[in-house]
């Protein structure tokens, strides 16, 4: 007897029994451009990356509406606006339920809840509406040994040239740490702006390294000025300076 078609789609292979989800197969990674998509939101229709033109974006997926650690989410990235408005980055969640239920939950949440920072203020964020799970698949948001029908808690970072920059992944059980978002997003910004890296642990403010020298040249020319002012150097490879 032949066997049926998966039902998946394109981007997914079917699990053997063809009856257990997708296991997803498209994954964007760093320094790749961010799969386009046109979705609706709660904010009206989202075409992207067009809409996001010269901006970065914080790309995030939620597993679903109306649960816990969820909700502590988007009331976190809620509080956190105007900081990511600073820093000319956009936010745009992602999940699989319907814009009635989304709009739902977040007017529960301004009513309601009361978490950290969050105090109420309006979530004004779109969420897109990915029902048939075209968006999350197409960012390897499904993670099939993790669940069939949820997406789990992914983060995108991506740049105004529309190139993914940082992802992180967490499980469905365990919420994000936005200063590690904003963290790693001021960063990111700081090595764009000055050409530098930054260490371990770095917080703005602190000191940044100057990238490895990576020809002969340059390491005698980093040799010759390890003690130049404002620069620390403790080997040829290792070298900190103040902004």
């Amino acid at each position: 007897m032949e066997k049926e078609s998966c039902p998946c789609g394109e981007n997914c292979a079917c699990t053997p029994d063809n009856h257990c989800g997708c296991k997803n197969v498209s994954l964007p990674t760093i320094g790749e451009e961010a799969p386009a998509f046109h979705a609706v939101s709660t904010q009206g229709e989202i075409n992207f990356p067009g809409d996001y033109e010269g901006r970065w974006v914080v790309l995030f997926s939620h597993p679903a509406d109306f649960t816990p650690v969820c909700t502590s989410e988007l009331a976190s990235f809620a509080a956190l606006g105007n900081e990511f408005a600073k820093l000319n980055t956009a936010l745009l969640g992602v999940s699989v339920d319907a814009v009635s239920s989304h709009l739902a939950w977040m007017k529960d949440i301004e009513e309601n809840i009361r978490f950290h920072d969050y105090q109420g203020q309006k979530i004004t964020y779109p969420v897109v509406a990915d029902v048939k799970m075209e968006v999350a698949r197409k960012y390897g948001m499904m993670q099939h040994k993790a669940s069939d029908t949820k997406a789990v808690r992914a983060v995108f970072f991506i740049d105004p040239k529309h190139i993914i920059r940082a992802i992180i992944y967490y499980p469905l059980s365990n919420g994000r740490n936005f200063d590690e978002i904003l963290r790693i997003l001021q960063a990111m910004q700081t090595s764009d702006k000055y050409g530098v890296a930054t260490p371990a642990d770095w917080q703005p403010g602190d000191a940044v390294l100057q990238p490895a020298p990576a020809t002969a040249a340059a390491m005698k020319e980093q040799l010759e000025a390890m003690n130049a002012p404002g620069k620390t150097c403790q080997t040829w490879y290792f070298c900190q300076k103040k902004l």
